[in-house]
């Protein structure tokens, strides 16, 4: 007979498995009730921020608190953090593609025409086929995959699923960053604290459906097989299969250097670094994907590249440019600039507590050195070039996989690196709650950076959202249109800006100088009859005004309110011009034509 006194009490073992789940199920309840009670039918200057409900921002406090409280308890294993990052995620990347009827984003909606008329020519095509956006066809990359990807499924486009391509690319990343952590570090506290606040500080919004999202996730893969099978130790100990290896990396290098621009680039000077340093002795790698990019930059992106090359040399070593915004990029607006400092303010945070983890954990200095290197080999491309004004946001994305790793051990009291000094943990609760005894102010810092995410992310959403009544007003304008129209937009911030591109000619106004601009807002329609003039018959030239383009001349301080309604009033009043369609949601005119051409 056992007497029951000897025995644990029976709820012990299994609320011990079983608490960590039980703030999850509630963070994810609170999530689904807050997307179905989010009302996004009339977004304000913050975005998604002030719409959501507030069911939603309980959700997000509860899920960090049960994270942090889990990840430091030494009995749960790591699934219950899996758990917690996956909704984080969900939390996260799902939410804009939940309540929003329509897919985000007018590059995404550009891919989706590259990709629809990748489908339609049956093959890539020149500048003098399709002008500009001929650059798409020397990067094909993603492009391909995709027309691929639509085929296979059976949809009309790729704007059936787009909009859950932030979740799934994010899902992509999570792999490569265990493996990285993992080659430093057995501490699963460190690993997971930092896998979640790579997430949070990952706001720069190129996780959507582009080339970038794939290249960088490839990128990040190439780092994880390199740190861990070109290493120091995986050449001194003479692991085999490093020609498998060797294959691997170079089926990804392929794969983004004829998807993206910039990420091969990126990608080589990380190597660099690690090469330069002696912490990656086998140079395989980085001859590899210098040789992939110098011989793709020679042959197919060369005609971009001999155009572009000017320019580029001159922004190199102009550091001040590189990182300036100028007119049209500048946020505008008390929402827009709040939005604008969450965002500084969450990367800044991120930087410094990575600073601080450097100064705290000494051990980690020595032995994480790789992680700190591709952390800061990104900052020279800022003298580089300035990437269409986006080089600062770039630099701080390919930052991240090491900046992150060191922040959470910010946030840490001691981190072990080796698997022996795993040992630690072996000593038990009591002495692991005395030592590491709950620290409010880490778990603040970590809930005011999860929190500081959301308007980061999507406090622009009034820009990035084209609700259904624009993208039927866009569509209604590509079915009617005859080979040849032009199309005149204030800005190329609408949905299907880019639909037909081979057969429709685009004229967005604030891309000229601001001399021209200001003779617009003076004498609207006189001034864009004429700009429109010479479109001979069967073509026609539309004005287009939207919802989406009035966002983003306001909140980045081009236009305000005032003047595009003069410019729809004056246009609409003119004997030349005629209405064709409207909504809720913009205005859609055709410049009248008399004979062969507008007088």
């Amino acid at each position: 007979m056992t007497d029951l006194s000897d025995l644990a009490p029976a709820w012990t073992a299994r609320h011990a498995f079983a608490w960590p789940g039980a703030p999850l199920l509630v963070a994810l309840a609170l999530w689904a009730y807050a997307v179905r009670h989010t009302d996004v039918s009339r977004l304000d200057d913050y975005g998604l921020v002030t719409a959501l409900h507030p069911a939603f921002w309980a959700g997000l406090v509860v899920l960090t608190t049960g994270f942090w409280f889990t990840v430091r308890d030494p009995r749960p294993s790591g699934r219950w953090a899996a758990g917690y990052v996956l909704g984080l995620l969900v939390m996260e990347r799902a939410t804009q593609a939940v309540v929003y009827p329509t897919p985000l984003y007018a590059w995404a909606w550009k891919h989706d025409a590259v990709i629809d008329h990748l489908l339609t020519a049956g093959g890539l095509q020149t500048a003098d086929q399709v002008g500009d956006m001929a650059v798409y066809d020397q990067w094909p990359g993603f492009f391909a995959a995709q027309a691929a990807l639509v085929r296979l499924l059976g949809v009309d486009s790729a704007a059936m699923f787009m909009a859950w391509w932030p979740l799934v690319s994010s899902l992509m990343l999570m792999l490569p960053l265990l493996l990285i952590y993992r080659t430093f570090t057995e501490d699963r506290r460190l690993i997971w604290t930092a896998v979640w606040l790579f997430y949070v500080a990952n706001w720069v919004g190129q996780d959507y459906f582009s080339p970038q999202s794939v290249a960088y996730a490839l990128h990040v893969g190439v780092l994880a097989v390199v740190l861990r099978r070109f290493g120091r130790s995986a050449v001194r100990d003479g692991r085999p299969r490093q020609a498998v290896w060797t294959v691997v990396i170079t089926v990804m290098i392929v794969a983004i250097v004829i998807s993206h621009q910039l990420t091969p680039g990126m990608l080589v000077v990380c190597l660099l670094a690690l090469c330069l340093t002696r912490r990656c002795r086998d140079w395989v790698p980085l001859a590899t994907t210098a040789v992939i990019f110098l011989a793709w930059c020679l042959t197919a992106a060369l005609p971009f590249l001999s155009a572009a090359m000017p320019d580029m040399i001159r922004s190199i070593g102009d550091v001040g440019a590189n990182v300036e915004t100028g007119y049209g990029a500048t946020p505008t607006g008390t929402g827009a600039i709040a939005t604008s400092w969450a965002a500084r303010l969450l990367s800044g945070s991120v930087l410094l507590l990575a600073g601080i983890g450097v100064l705290r954990q000494r051990v980690l200095r020595h032995r994480a050195l790789p992680l700190l290197l591709i952390a800061a080999a990104p900052l020279p491309m800022f003298a580089a070039s300035s990437y269409g004004s986006e080089m600062i946001f770039r630099v701080l994305l390919f930052m991240l996989p090491g900046a992150a790793f060191f922040a959470a051990a910010a946030l840490l009291p001691k981190v072990r690196t080796l698997a022996a000094d795993a040992a630690q943990e072996a000593r038990g609760p009591a002495e692991s709650r005395r030592r590491g005894a709950v620290t409010w102010v880490p778990l603040t810092a970590l809930l005011l950076g999860t929190l500081a995410f959301v308007p980061s992310y999507s406090g622009k959403d009034r820009i990035n959202y084209f609700p259904p009544q624009e993208v039927n007003l866009v569509r209604q304008l590509f079915d009617q249109a005859p080979d040849g129209s032009l199309v005149v937009a204030a800005n190329r911030n609408y949905p299907l800006a880019y639909a037909s591109y081979g057969s429709i000619d685009h004229y967005w106004f604030l891309d000229d100088g601001r001399s021209h601009v200001d003779r617009i807002v003076k004498s609207p329609a006189a001034t864009l009859a004429r700009d429109m003039a010479g479109v001979e018959r069967p073509a026609q030239a539309y004005f287009l005004l939207t919802q989406g383009q009035s966002a983003n001349s306001e909140m980045n301080g081009q236009l305000d309110k005032a003047q595009l309604d003069r410019i729809q009033k004056s246009v609409a009043a003119s004997p030349r011009f005629r209405l064709v369609a409207e909504n809720s949601a913009g205005w859609l005119y055709v410049l009248k034509q008399t004979g062969g051409a507008e007088r």
